[in-house]
């Protein structure tokens, strides 16, 4: 059989595909190289950044008496402190520990009075500025306050108490029980871990600046990072981490945060230095129009931890503070319309909250719960509702997390409302008897004396 010549067709078809194919794939070198030149481009941009922030040890050759005592004792606090800005600015370290020796809650240490732990008062020789504005937030002695209550409180801490704008509405009057009932054997752990960020110091100062601000490195990284709030704002009452981690501001920090400029000079950060917020950025740092604070309720508008939200005292002016934060990335048109949808949540929420109020009024009333906290079921269910779950979905609804807002707190309100209907029914048919009120701690439910020398005075300078 003689073989059939291919058609002209044909052939130019093949040469096409071939072709192609030729195309294709010098097209996937192209790319492969161009992605290649940006993985080698950005790990030397990297570089340079490791590199001008490189690491200088202050006290490298230091012969100060503690710097050398304490490389043998405690290596990793001079070593920590050492890379510190207040090293580099030469603050010896007698410059926050050393006391006369008659001022409270001084131990004698090698010859001299220390403070194992400086107070803010001596934080405040430094940071005047810093120390007025944190004197004036929820992070002072409000936090303590609403811990144990102002039993133990001086006239001089009460009058500085009364004294702070958040304090305007009594928001923190009332002790949280728990802390009595729990008792100091687990509180210590517990409670006072995060709530002594306002406690009374033995010289008068209030707070615990280092609950921030960890010893002995004091980072402008390390404050600035969420993780750091993270300590505190955490769980099923105020999980302020979990819901940044779901929020489009956590995404953005999670995928890009190591590319931020996180030792940025304070009062000049621009979305250069951060393109999303963190904590810090929207509640602290100074950003576009404004300034920096240790207010951190400066910029908000309600209390949110509150069973029924009310505005804070100077909200619009809180409000303005905030908003000009969120300008640098986002339009009038959406932040305005952000707020107005978040106030009706506040107010949908603080109804269920109110609900919950006038189911248990009629046995309050009549007296059929127990005048103890935390004795009888119905305490616990009354108390989660709006303690947990509501200002979960408060605090989701604010800072854009949609699984807190509903599965963690909206959709946990009305199953509580439903179980609390039962229990109300239950007391009021008789069906579920009255308890008898129980004596917790031996009957003890006082914080400790603030009079009391804190227990790492046993090892002053030594964490």
């Amino acid at each position: 059989m003689t073989e059939q010549p291919q058609s002209t067709a044909s052939s130019g078809w093949r040469s096409w595909i071939t072709a192609g194919r030729v195309l294709i794939i010098g097209l996937v070198g192209v790319i492969i190289v161009l992605g290649l030149i940006l993985i080698i481009t950005a790990v030397e941009e990297a570089d340079k950044a490791a590199e001008g922030r490189e690491r200088v040890d202050a006290l490298a050759n230091s012969d100060d008496d503690c710097v050398e005592c304490h490389r043998n004792t405690t290596p990793g606090i001079v070593q920590q402190y050492g890379f510190s800005t207040m090293a580099a600015a030469n603050v010896a370290c007698v410059d926050c520990h050393e006391v006369d020796s008659n001022y409270a809650g001084a131990v004698e240490h090698e010859g001299t009075y220390v403070l194992a732990s400086p107070t803010t008062a001596m934080c405040e020789t430094c940071h005047q500025k810093e120390v007025r504005e944190f004197y004036a937030s929820r992070h002072s002695i409000p936090a303590y306050v609403a811990m144990v209550g102002l039993e133990g409180i001086s006239e001089d801490m009460l009058a500085r108490y009364e004294a702070i704008p958040e304090a305007a509405v009594k928001p923190n009057e009332m002790r949280n029980s728990l802390h009595a009932i729990e008792g100091p054997a687990v509180t210590r752990f517990a409670c006072e871990s995060c709530h002594n960020i306002g406690k009374p110091a033995e010289d008068g100062s209030i707070g615990q600046c280092q609950k921030c601000h960890l010893r002995h490195e004091f980072s402008l990284e390390q404050v600035r990072k969420p993780e750091t709030c993270n300590a505190c704002h955490i769980g099923p009452d105020h999980p302020q981490w979990e819901i940044y981690v779901e929020s489009p501001h956590g995404i953005a920090y999670h995928t890009g945060g190591e590319y931020w400029n996180w030792d940025a000079e304070a009062g000049t950060l621009t979305v250069e230095d951060f393109p999303a917020p963190t904590c810090a950025i929207c509640h602290m740092s100074g950003f576009g129009a404004t300034g920096t604070t240790h207010d951190i309720g400066d910029r908000l508008t309600w209390y949110l931890f509150q069973p029924i939200s009310e505005r804070r005292p100077s909200w619009q002016d809180n409000l303005v503070r905030m908003q000009n934060v969120c300008l640098e990335c986002h339009n009038t048109n959406f932040i305005e319309g952000f707020y107005a949808d978040f106030d009706d949540l506040v107010g949908a929420i603080n109804n269920w909250v109110e609900v919950s109020d006038e189911m248990i009024a009629p046995l309050k009333e009549q007296g059929l719960m127990s005048p103890e906290p935390f004795d009888e079921p119905i305490d616990f269910v009354y108390f989660e509702l709006w303690h947990h779950w509501g200002r979960t979905a408060k605090f989701g609804a604010s800072m854009q997390g949609p699984d807190y807002t509903q599965w963690h707190g909206a959709y946990e309100m009305l199953k509580e409302l439903e179980e609390l209907e039962e229990l109300v029914n239950g007391k009021l048919s008789g069906e579920i008897p009255a308890v008898s009120p129980r004596v917790v701690n031996d009957g003890v439910a006082s914080p400790p004396p603030l009079e009391e020398a804190p227990e790492e005075a046993e090892a002053p300078a030594s964490e």
